[in-house]
């Protein structure tokens, strides 16, 4: 089994990256492999609304000259699923959901390629927004019928400069906990599908309330 993380920072080595590697390392323990891909340092600009995805069905973004579709295939090969992000503004950085917006368009306009599989976000921050930042993470995860871990609180970690996360004690257990989560429900929903047939996809309803 295979998780791919994400670090929306700018900063290869910041809270984030700090946050996502904590729930790595549990995951590793239980000898799950993963790669970390840091988002935020690229130059990616956010979806033209050219519905090109939907028309070619190729799995692929029309814009070619970033990273996001060897991304794409990444996430549809791999089995879980990890976001990380600072707080700008209380909200997701930049970069990070320009990303997002068009990689989870295109992963939802080409037969939901991350449907069943397992998702997580964690947000890494000075202060506040926190919430805000987490939940508009997660919407992505849940809007394509991805499977989602808890911990015992929220997937949120404080600090300001690189490395300060690590004093954040209930922090840094949420993350630890997470990763212990994330590795269970990984092993079962593997085993399950053998006992357990999953539900099939349906035709999407679209209802426009403007005619």
């Amino acid at each position: 089994m295979k998780v791919i993380a994400f670090n929306g920072s700018p900063r290869k080595n910041g809270n984030t990256a700090g946050s996502l590697k904590t729930v790595i390392s549990e995951l590793e323990k239980q000898g799950i492999e993963t790669e970390l891909i840091q988002v935020g340092k690229e130059k990616i600009r956010g979806c033209l609304s050219c519905f090109a995805c939907v028309k070619n069905q190729n799995e692929r973004c029309a814009t070619e000259d970033d990273p996001v579709n060897d991304w794409i295939q990444k996430m549809k090969e791999a089995d879980g699923i990890l976001l990380g992000s600072p707080v700008y503004f209380s909200g997701v950085a930049g970069t990070m959901k320009s990303f997002l917006d068009r990689a989870f368009f295109v992963i939802s306009m080409n037969k939901s390629m991350l449907r069943h599989k397992v998702g997580a976000s964690v947000v890494a921050l000075r202060r506040s927004g926190g919430l805000p930042t987490l939940h508009s993470l997660n919407h992505y995860i849940l809007y394509s019928e991805m499977f989602m871990p808890g911990s015992n609180y929220w997937n949120v970690a404080h600090g300001m400069n690189p490395g300060e996360m690590e004093q954040d004690g209930e922090g840094k257990q949420i993350m630890e906990v997470l990763g212990k989560n994330m590795a269970w429900l990984l092993k079962v929903m593997a085993a399950g599908r053998k006992e357990v047939p999953p539900p099939g996809p349906v035709a999407k309803i679209s209802t426009n309330f403007i005619r």
